[in-house]
């Protein structure tokens, strides 16, 4: 059974289909790369799954869970359901750890002590425990968003969401995010990954999905994607970013 089942998933805006009945299962430890053009429905596909955008129709499934129910507790979704940003959305009049340990003290009622030790822990295997008392504003743009990925790690989530973690990065500081996305994969981390980085879809993703004006309009492993693309518009997609 998938971990996360995605149902003919539909979203508007002002009565404009962002996402048009998209199915996706996304089976455990797996690694799905969503690619596609900005304003494919990319973004809005992850904010939907974690509930930081209403669905019109369909439903989302996690673990036999339905997380669109009306009755569903949100913040026990986001327990299970990690996210990060483009923009890392660290606090900046917090420290680097106190980012991390605020949801499992508000949120999860972890013992402070026990969150700082589980924080600290988790900054020193991403190469940050060095950064735990900085704040947001003195660390580059690689360090915030490791320092974002340990945030929503810190909530030992069962799937995690990237959304174009790398765009907000100067190309010198991207290699080590990806570096961390490849650890949290060796790990068997489970993961959705919206991207614009083709060589790393290609490197890291079990199954790659191409959403085309909010539809899933071809999926398949790496290798028959990037190779093989089978849709017109994902080879017109694919050939445009190859000449970048």
């Amino acid at each position: 059974m998938p971990l996360l089942q995605i149902e003919g998933l539909w979203k508007e805006y002002r009565g404009r289909p962002v996402l048009r009945g998209v199915d996706l299962a996304v089976e455990p430890h797996e690694v799905v790369c969503l690619i596609g053009a900005s304003g494919s429905g990319k973004s809005t596909l992850l904010r939907c799954v974690n509930l930081l955008e209403t669905v019109d129709d369909g439903a989302v499934f996690l673990d036999g869970l339905e997380l669109t129910a009306v009755d569903v507790d949100e913040d026990a979704v986001r327990r299970r359901v990690g996210m990060v940003f483009q923009q890392y959305n660290l606090f900046p009049h917090m420290s680097v750890v106190e980012n991390v340990v605020l949801a499992p003290v508000k949120v999860h009622r972890k013992r402070r002590k026990q969150a700082r030790e589980e924080a600290m822990e988790l900054l020193a295997r991403f190469g940050l425990a060095d950064k735990a008392a900085e704040y947001p504003d003195r660390l580059s743009g690689g360090q915030q968003q490791r320092a974002a990925i340990v945030r929503a790690l810190a909530a030992g989530p069962q799937v995690l969401l990237l959304d174009e973690v790398t765009s907000a990065l100067d190309p010198e500081l991207v290699g080590e995010v990806l570096d961390i996305v490849r650890e949290l994969k060796e790990q068997g981390m489970t993961m959705i990954l919206a991207t614009h980085e083709m060589s790393f879809a290609r490197d890291i993703a079990d199954t790659v999905c191409f959403l085309d004006g909010g539809v899933l309009l071809e999926r398949g492993s790496p290798e028959r994607i990037f190779t093989d693309p089978q849709e017109p518009r994902t080879r017109a997609f694919l050939a445009r970013t190859a000449t970048r």
